[in-house]
């Protein structure tokens, strides 16, 4: 393969690769597009998808005029690998930036830029955390107008730039705005709450401990759940004002699970799925519906660019599913692909999951599960690791420090949503036809294991940084050049 030709195929089709606009309607007419990306919040933390304490009512009223997906999964539990995938419609390990900080390089094709190119007006507002935010960084020159971040007027939520974003947005133009809250990331604050939680109210599933710690822990957390909410409600007032609402695709979802053991970092469901609520009354002609179809984050820019009347960049690895918004019983994938690289911690995880079956292999079995350094130092994880040490915990909550852990894992996600219970030497058939399915995509995109991968930065002890802080070793995917492959693997 001819990497140079095929890196500037990927800069020309910005430039060239558009539909004429002639076959669509007035440039005023096409669809705005606001991506409002929570930080750290977990799919059944909205009262829309079932939580029973958490109030978010902003985000409830657009799942019933919309439509609510709950099997979306995101292509990694850790939030710039993540975003990077979202942004692009790329596997992390094809962005080139598969562990947390890691920058992306100038052959990437940013969604935004390819809307831009369009005719386009992009801002992005709130939390940046993939790659350089410098102004010529690879991905801030996707964007007209960029900031909002707690250092730039955004306050401690980076949401406080949301709505003056779209107040002074250019009014010709159809826009894209990425909209990224550091809600609901720790470390928690006391700014802007709109609702106080009493810890005595928090809701805690068995893998945690029940105590004082634990449940301060979560009250806060779910403080920032609900401030995320509050500004939601924000954008979709404006964009009323304005009287765009009902021109405007507007998505609701998080980067990776709640910042808690057992989901932050994790490829089981607690980990990798998202909230997805998607509102566009052009396409959702039924309000209050619920798709349970299998969605990959990697589909969303296509089915953007689609339903904006631009050609797919050959770069995205997902597919449209505008199909599932005119009728969200149908069918879509048949599988799901994630990965866990290096976050603070070691790590090298593959992930495959059908509608039924999760299967998660992991190449690093020696090491640990405790998740991130801000997972594990908050209050729920500092109660574990304590109670842990006195030799008190449970079989559930004491996973997460168990080692050796199994190389194949494998869970039934429709009889076991929480995923405790490994089936992997009991269905040995569906081990084997899953791993076949997950190593075809790890050959078809260019995933390597490399001999070293990027080690642990922190004690796992003490949570202190080590000597080694900030030495990275090779990427996956780079002795493959994976940046530059297209291939999307099995769908």
């Amino acid at each position: 393969m001819n990497f140079e030709n095929h890196k500037l195929t990927n800069k020309l089709f910005a430039f060239g690769a558009i539909l004429p606009f002639s076959l669509i309607s007035a440039q005023q007419q096409k669809p705005n597009v606001v991506i409002l990306i929570a930080d750290d919040i977990s799919m059944n933390d909205f009262g829309c998808y079932g939580h029973p304490t958490i109030k978010t009512p902003n985000i409830d009223a657009l799942a019933n005029d919309g439509l609510r997906f709950t099997n979306t999964f995101l292509m990694a539990s850790s939030s710039s690998p993540s975003r990077a995938s979202i942004i692009t419609g790329r596997y992390p390990h094809n962005t080139g930036a598969c562990e947390l900080h890691s920058p992306m390089g100038e052959e990437q094709v940013f969604l935004p830029k390819v809307l831009k190119d369009a005719g386009y007006y992009t801002a992005q507002a709130g939390k940046w955390h993939f790659g350089s935010s410098k102004p010529d960084g690879p991905g801030m020159k996707a964007f007209d107008r960029t900031g909002g971040s707690e250092l730039d007027g955004g306050g401690k939520s980076g949401a406080l730039k949301f709505v003056p974003y779209l107040k002074e947005r250019p009014k010709d133009k159809p826009f894209f705005m990425w909209f990224a809250a550091h809600d609901a990331h720790r470390e928690w604050d006391d700014e802007i709450f709109l609702t106080k939680y009493d810890q005595n109210k928090v809701i805690l599933e068995p893998y945690f401990v029940n105590d004082s710690l634990t449940r301060d822990d979560f009250a806060s957390y779910y403080n920032e759940v609900s401030r995320f909410d509050f500004y939601v409600g924000e954008v979709v007032k404006e964009l009323k004002n304005q009287e765009i609402y009902n021109n405007t695709l507007i998505i609701v979802m998080a980067d990776n699970g709640r910042p808690f053991p057992h989901s932050k970092t994790r490829l089981i469901d607690a980990g990798i799925k998202t909230p997805f609520i998607v509102h566009y009354p052009k396409l959702i002609k039924k309000t209050g519906q619920v798709s349970s179809s299998l969605l990959s984050v990697i589909d969303i820019a296509p089915t953007i660019v689609e339903i904006a009347g631009i050609k797919t960049a050959p770069t995205f690895q997902g597919k449209s599913f505008t199909g599932l918004l005119k009728n969200p019983k149908n069918d879509f994938r048949n599988y799901v692909f994630a990965e866990h690289n290096w976050h603070d911690f070691e790590a090298y995880e593959r992930m495959v999951s059908t509608q039924k079956y999760l299967l998660i292999e992991n190449k690093r079995p020696n090491l640990d599960a405790q998740g991130a350094q801000d997972v594990m130092s908050g209050g729920a994880g500092q109660s574990l690791k304590k109670v842990y040490k006195e030799g008190k915990l449970n079989t559930l909550q004491k996973d997460i420090f168990v080692t050796p852990r199994s190389t194949i894992e494998l869970y039934d996600r429709i009889n076991d949503p929480e995923n405790v219970n490994n089936l992997a030497s009991k269905e040995p058939a569906i081990v084997k036809e899953l791993l076949a399915v997950l190593h075809q995509w790890q050959n078809e995109t260019g995933d390597t294991q490399p001999t070293d991968v990027t080690p642990d930065w922190f004690s796992r002890e003490s949570l202190q940084k080590l000597p080694i802080f900030k030495t990275r070793a090779e990427m996956p995917g780079k002795s493959k050049n994976a940046t530059f492959i297209n291939k999307p693997g099995p769908f």
